[in-house]
């Protein structure tokens, strides 16, 4: 097939138009995607045993699929879910950072700053609780339970707002820095804490675009 131009076969167009119309990990995606052309091609072979030919069997095989329209929204479901996973994942596992490094310069620095490390830890277990939760709401057996359909918007903003404590502890702990007489340790800190920040924002801000597109149950 010549590059920009569409397949001849109905199996191979149907799956890079449903491939086009969601978005998410491209791990997932790619799995996703594989068991669509698996089942169309199991289904076009069933047909052509029967004695139709192989192009009929195969346009007749992509009717009974449905469209890509309206499998997007059940499949899109499954991407966002997989993208709040991450998104979960990676808060537990940059928040206990930032909370080890404040719990371990709490006491070098000055009781305002130790105040605002208390809030800021405060923030990042509640997310990291909640990216738990939420890994047990929709990983086995939890996913054998009907996930609710605003938990990955909910995923998102807890990390986005994790995210911003780390951005906050990232800054307070260069400024500590300046002043503190165990500078290199504190700037550790800081680099981690901005590292952290950058990581967990990132699949944040992705969950967060995937959490608004159309979602419906998948058909089981």
């Amino acid at each position: 097939m010549s590059a920009g131009r569409p397949s001849s076969d109905p199996v191979e167009r149907y799956v890079a138009e449903l491939a086009a119309a969601v978005h998410g990990p491209a791990r997932v995606k790619s799995r996703l995607i594989e068991e669509i052309r698996e089942g169309l091609t199991d289904t076009v072979e069933a047909y052509a045993r029967g004695g139709l030919s192989r192009e009929e069997a195969a346009r007749r095989a992509v009717r009974e699929f449905g469209t890509p329209e309206e499998l997007a929204p059940s499949w899109q479901r499954e991407l966002t879910i997989a993208q709040a996973r991450h998104t979960a994942r990676a808060a537990g596992l940059t928040v206990p950072l930032l909370v080890v490094c404040l719990l371990l310069l709490r006491g070098a620095v000055d009781d305002g700053w130790g105040v605002l490390g208390l809030h800021l830890a405060g923030v990042s277990v509640a997310a990291a609780l909640l990216a738990a939760g939420a890994l047990a709401a929709t990983g086995s057996p939890g996913r054998r339970l009907r996930v609710p359909s605003r938990l990955p918007l909910v995923v998102a903003w807890s990390g986005t707002g994790a995210a911003m404590a780390m951005g906050v502890g990232a800054l307070g702990f260069v400024a500590v820095a300046v002043l503190d007489r165990n500078w290199p340790l504190t700037a550790l800190a800081g680099a981690l804490a901005a590292a952290s920040h950058a990581l967990l924002a990132s699949t944040a801000r992705t969950c967060r675009q995937y959490a608004r597109l159309p979602l419906t149950p998948r058909p089981t």
